[in-house]
């Protein structure tokens, strides 16, 4: 037992090393120039992206790429991920945009620093593991939102509107399309179209050169050949090709205290994001992510990131997915990807001016087509119980109408209650009955002999604040010396649970009758023995199976 115990604690301690650490020990050149070849390749796929992304947040598109440069490289130096490629996702755009609009850039990053240090002490406590615990409704349903909010965002660029307000909410940037459609533009529908039919049709020809890429190169030269009227990037933004520069915002008390619930939802969102994209890849690669420590790295990229220019960055599935499809197996390849970013943010990055405004929203509407998961919500909508349905529907609806903070709020709130109910739908206590003819114990083929005068019940399911208005009944026979309670079945407890034993007891007590448990799993004893049950009730009354119990309780009732 003790060689368990260490080998056990050891694996625990090993989950803090970064991958990288693992890896390098067994690195070879034909890996690296694999390696090489993935970095390359997730770079170009991260170029477009990384600009998109930061226009739909609300900031400059130099800062996409700072975040990829900054983030990712920090997430594959220190990651539990052998393949994790980090950078600005589709996720973050409406919330960053909301947090840039309302609190500032010095906000945004506030924000972001404050969510990695929530990250690094989150791996540091060791829960990676109770992110498995946020339930999938949620998660579908925050997911679709965004993807709701950034088609939404992304349609007045592909119609070339004119807005005459700067709306922030979904909602009112719904009404102002309708009432500035009068504005639309047949130019940049026409680019915005060709787009769109590169980005759908191109991956079926040729899958191995990135379909934006192709997408931004045609239509930049389209709209520059031709003289098109159609919004570029050059026309809406100052483009700056200098490398991240380290910078600190003014900070004080009363601004953090403000930015918590955006930083805790930063922080929640990059999390899970991350893990589920570590999940994907061990399941591609056959291999296993620590993810105590991915945590740990994804906190300190959103602080670098916040730090050095960028915007909140968590693991990126596609990216991530194109990284091993090209054969990236270490965390060599993302490092590499960071600085091809770097070299191109230096040499390249004037060339950006050009590409078209309809270009960047086809390329975030494919974004939301694919993280919208539009299959999954169609077979939970299908199959899925009537209270998963509306905690799928609430968060979705909050999320678009209002921010995911109200969405996982009160989507983390109806998923309690409801998992409550049902918990306490299922936890039970029945009698046992002394008839030879009817079987009640799935694990013995005969019923049990029950003593006279003797009680017996059998709890079964978890005993919880929502149950345990279900154990006071135990003891209404007047004609009982000895109330047996088989607890086999119950795997939790919780301090209501034994608050309910404690007044049977103390009934029973009242009545001169004792009390025999049997069979106490280890968490309800340790919660009664904290809470002085076992003392009253006496250790030689704590059996641990049921025919040890029913032979004390004949002792008892002989000795009576």
């Amino acid at each position: 037992m003790k060689v368990q115990q260490n080998t056990s604690v050891k694996a625990t301690e090993e989950k803090l090393k970064p991958k990288l650490f693992s890896v390098i020990k067994g690195y070879t050149p034909q890996q690296f120039v694999k390696d090489l070849i993935a970095g390359v390749i997730v770079a170009i796929i991260a170029l477009p992206l990384s600009i998109a992304l930061a226009l739909a947040s609300g900031v400059n598109p130099e800062q996409g790429l700072y975040t990829s440069i900054v983030a990712g490289f920090i997430v594959s130096f220190l990651g539990g991920s052998r393949v994790q490629i980090a950078g600005p996702t589709a996720a973050f755009a409406t919330i960053v945009a909301g947090i840039v609009a309302s609190e500032g850039m010095d906000g945004l990053v506030i924000s972001t620093v404050m969510a990695g240090i929530i990250m690094i002490i989150m791996g540091v406590c060791r829960f990676g593991k109770l992110i498995k615990y946020i339930p999938g409704t949620i998660t579908s349903g925050f997911t679709f939102g965004i993807a709701v909010t950034i088609l939404i965002g992304q349609i007045k660029d592909f119609l070339g509107l004119t807005f005459k307000h700067s709306p922030i909410e979904t909602a009112d940037k719904v009404i102002e399309v309708c009432r500035c459609i009068g504005t639309f533009n047949p130019n940049a529908l026409l680019i915005g179209v060709i787009s769109l039919a590169i980005l759908i049709l191109w991956p079926k020809k040729l899958e191995k050169i990135p379909a934006s890429l192709i997408a931004v190169i045609v239509c930049s030269a389209i709209v520059k050949l031709t003289g098109m009227n159609v919004n570029t990037i050059g026309d809406l933004y100052t483009i700056s090709s200098a490398p991240p520069k380290f910078s600190l915002p003014a900070v004080s008390f009363a601004r953090i205290r403000t930015l918590v619930p955006s930083a805790f939802t930063i922080a929640l969102l990059a999390a899970v994001e991350s893990l589920l994209s570590c999940v994907v890849a061990d399941g591609m690669i056959g291999s296993k992510h620590r993810s105590n420590m991915e945590l740990i790295a994804q906190g300190a990229a959103n602080i670098g990131s916040a730090l050095f220019g960028g915007i909140p960055a968590t693991g990126a599935i596609a990216r991530t997915a194109a990284n091993v499809k090209n054969g990236g197996r270490t965390p060599v390849s993302g490092m590499v990807h960071s600085i091809v970013v770097l070299l191109i943010l230096v040499l390249l990055m004037q060339f950006a001016a050009m590409i078209p405004m309809p270009t960047i929203a086809a390329i975030l509407f494919i974004v939301a087509y694919n993280m919208c998961g539009w299959r999954n919500i169609r077979n939970t909508l299908k199959t899925a119980p009537k209270s998963d349905i509306a905690v799928l529907l609430t968060t979705l609806v909050l999320t678009v109408v209002f921010d995911l903070v109200v969405a996982i709020g009160v989507g983390m709130v109806m998923a309690s209650l409801l998992f409550m109910k049902r918990m306490a739908d299922v936890t039970e206590a029945h009698t046992w009955i002394d008839d030879d003819d009817e079987d009640t114990d799935p694990d013995n083929i005969l019923l049990k002999h029950i003593p006279e005068h003797t009680k017996v019940y059998e709890i079964n399911g978890p005993m919880f604040f929502a149950a345990s208005e279900k154990f006071r009944y135990m003891l209404h026979d007047k004609d009982t010396n000895v109330l047996v309670i088989r607890m086999r079945n119950v795997p939790a407890i919780d301090e209501s649970g034994v608050a309910a034993l404690r007044d049977v007891v103390s009934s029973c007590a009242k009545q001169n009758v004792k009390v025999v448990f049997s069979h106490v799993n280890e968490q309800p004893f340790h919660a009664m023995q904290k809470a002085g049950l076992t003392e009253t009730v006496g250790s030689e009354n704590f059996c641990d199976h049921i025919d040890t119990a029913l032979l004390r309780a004949e002792e008892i009732a002989l000795s009576a």
